[in-house]
């Protein structure tokens, strides 16, 4: 999706949500005359602002389907190779630098945003990973499969967008293990909790 694409979606749910908080304030203003103050609820808002937002940036990622290779890879992605992720498919996550394939960002968003209303903080350390910092890795931890921390730089998921390091205090990881594969993230390399990957649906 082109830049101007993105606008124009990001306009419509805040008109939207304009449209919405007028509504709101007119029948709390109808409420509390009613039933006098205390007795409004943001509930009826909040379904709203949700459906809205659906509609407007249509099918959630976590909902949606995908080609995928043999190893669990968008076909869209494998065209490209691996850690050479151009710009325009990739997303940011949060109000950090890191960036992950667009659809895992999203979800990873959400994530750390519904953890953080559950009292959990999830921080990030890594995310996508050029091919150069893949070698560079590599030389400087040594790979997996001889003990070290580094994939075989050409076959690391960071190096598809699809893969998180994150910063997990004890709750956070208990919480993690409770709700990740609600937003398709998977604990998936043994000796690195803090490693997640992201698994889309399959067509």
């Amino acid at each position: 999706m082109g830049i101007e694409g993105v606008n124009q979606r990001i306009a419509d749910i805040q008109s939207r949500m304009i449209a919405m908080q007028t509504q709101q304030a007119t029948a709390t203003q109808q409420r509390t005359a009613t039933s006098g103050p205390g007795s409004t609820s943001g509930a009826a808002f909040a379904n709203q602002l949700q459906s809205a937002m659906t509609s407007a940036a249509g099918t959630p990622a976590t909902d949606k389907v995908y080609k995928l290779n043999s190893k669990g890879v968008p076909e869209d992605l494998v065209a490209y190779g691996n850690g050479k992720i151009p710009e325009e498919a990739l997303g940011r996550v949060g109000q950090t630098g890191h960036k992950l394939w667009a659809p895992a960002a999203e979800n990873l968003n959400r994530m750390i945003e519904d953890a953080k209303r559950d009292g959990v903080d999830i921080g990030i350390t890594d995310s996508y990973r050029p091919y150069s910092e893949q070698v560079d890795l590599a030389r400087r931890k040594g790979l997996y499969s001889q003990g070290g921390l580094a994939a075989k730089p050409g076959t690391s998921e960071h190096g598809w967008g699809m893969a998180t390091d994150l910063d997990l205090n004890a709750k956070a990881l208990t919480w993690m293990r409770r709700h990740a594969k609600d937003y398709g993230f998977v604990e998936n390399v043994p000796r690195e909790t803090w490693h997640w990957a992201y698994r889309p649906k399959s067509a």
